[in-house]
């Protein structure tokens, strides 16, 4: 569960996010992330700043420099008006909450970037893990991205050590995972870590892609040059249990907010068809990504088929995933609940995994 207060932060608060969400406090971004409350009323400060605008903007050219005050002003008694009583605020604000949350969930999320482009839409939000089985050849065969636009990572991840799991959840804003009971073999305090979001833009480039694609190149579709999109995960949190004169993990149980994607403007599935008709991708894995991604609610787990197999179960009501190398050496466990990615993994069995995954608290 995200980190937040019960009390809900003030109207002044929510349209700071609009205007300016670098200046709010983390516990209030938290909240905000996840209250649908509060996500209708960010979206509430967003349609008065687009009327506002909007209400403001003058048709002004170079020669014409008397900007008519007139019309500006009936545009924003126009565009502010109260609603019929038919639709009263609190009415429309219902109406719209799952829109709300949406377009709630990019300001909170992107930060001041968001901000400066409102007009950021959510194309993507990861509800549940898929395995993809790919062969290692096919991984070295992906195409590179970077050789199809632009890539900036704007927030990097600043993985660290804290010491202890009040300082893991406080840098995190995420509650850490609680272990009741270690499986045999498992002994000692944990480390804790902590991982900051991660935030990146990609924009696409019609010019590279027909020199990295050469002549077999398909049509890039309309809008899609020059189109922007953001991801965006974490922060996250782990825990690690070391074991053995090598020191490898014993037991990592780790929690990660989902990742995220948003768009400029461009459906998600339009970038990703013409991504995966890019020659080089095999049929088969395109196949795969294509159908995993066509809901733009299960995020693809890639696993090399040749060194682990997969399969699914269910942990506190929630499809999970189950990943194993094919010595048995490792075993690992992962699923998504309330927009958070959790994950326990270890030189352990998959019973002993399922057993520590089934009992958090």
């Amino acid at each position: 569960m995200l980190f937040g207060t019960d009390r809900h932060p003030t109207e002044g608060t929510l349209r700071r996010l609009v205007d300016d969400p670098a200046g709010v406090a983390d516990a209030d971004r938290a909240h905000v992330a996840d209250c649908p409350v509060c996500l209708a009323g960010v979206a509430a400060a967003q349609d008065d700043a687009r009327a506002v605008a909007t209400a403001l903007t003058t048709d002004v050219t170079a020669t014409d420099v008397s900007p008519d005050v007139d019309r500006a002003w009936a545009r924003l008694r126009t565009s502010t008006a109260p609603a019929p009583a038919a639709a009263p605020r609190a009415r429309r604000r219902r109406v719209r909450a799952p829109l709300a949350a949406a377009v709630g969930a990019a300001v909170v999320l992107g930060g001041a970037g968001v901000a400066a482009a409102a007009d950021w839409l959510p194309v993507f939000r990861t509800e549940q893990v898929a395995p993809v089985q790919v062969r290692t050849a096919d991984l070295v065969a992906l195409p590179d991205l970077s050789a199809y636009g632009d890539l900036r990572v704007l927030s990097e991840p600043d993985v660290r050590t804290v010491g202890s799991a009040a300082a893991a959840e406080d840098a995190a804003g995420l509650d850490l995972p609680q272990v009741r009971a270690l499986p045999g073999g498992v002994t000692g305090d944990p480390e804790y870590s902590v991982g900051d979001q991660v935030v990146a833009e990609f924009t696409f480039s019609a010019a590279k892609a027909a020199t990295a694609a050469g002549a077999g190149a398909p049509p890039v579709p309309a809008g899609l040059d020059g189109s922007t999109f953001r991801l965006t995960a974490g922060p996250g949190v782990a825990q690690t249990w070391r074991g053995g004169a090598s020191g490898a993990p014993a037991l990592v149980v780790a929690r990660v907010t989902a990742p995220t994607a948003f768009s400029d403007g461009v459906p998600f599935d339009t970038a990703r068809d013409y991504l995966l008709s890019l020659p080089g991708l095999p049929a088969d894995l395109a196949a795969q990504l294509r159908g995993f991604t066509a809901d733009g609610t299960t995020l693809p787990l890639p696993v090399p088929a040749d060194l682990a197999t997969t399969s699914t179960t269910e942990v506190d009501g929630h499809s999970a995933t189950v990943v194993a190398t094919r010595d048995g050496s490792v075993t690992g466990v992962v699923w998504v609940a309330d927009g958070v990615v959790t994950a326990v993994g270890g030189s352990l069995s998959e019973d002993e995994v399922l057993a520590v995954a089934r009992d958090l608290r």
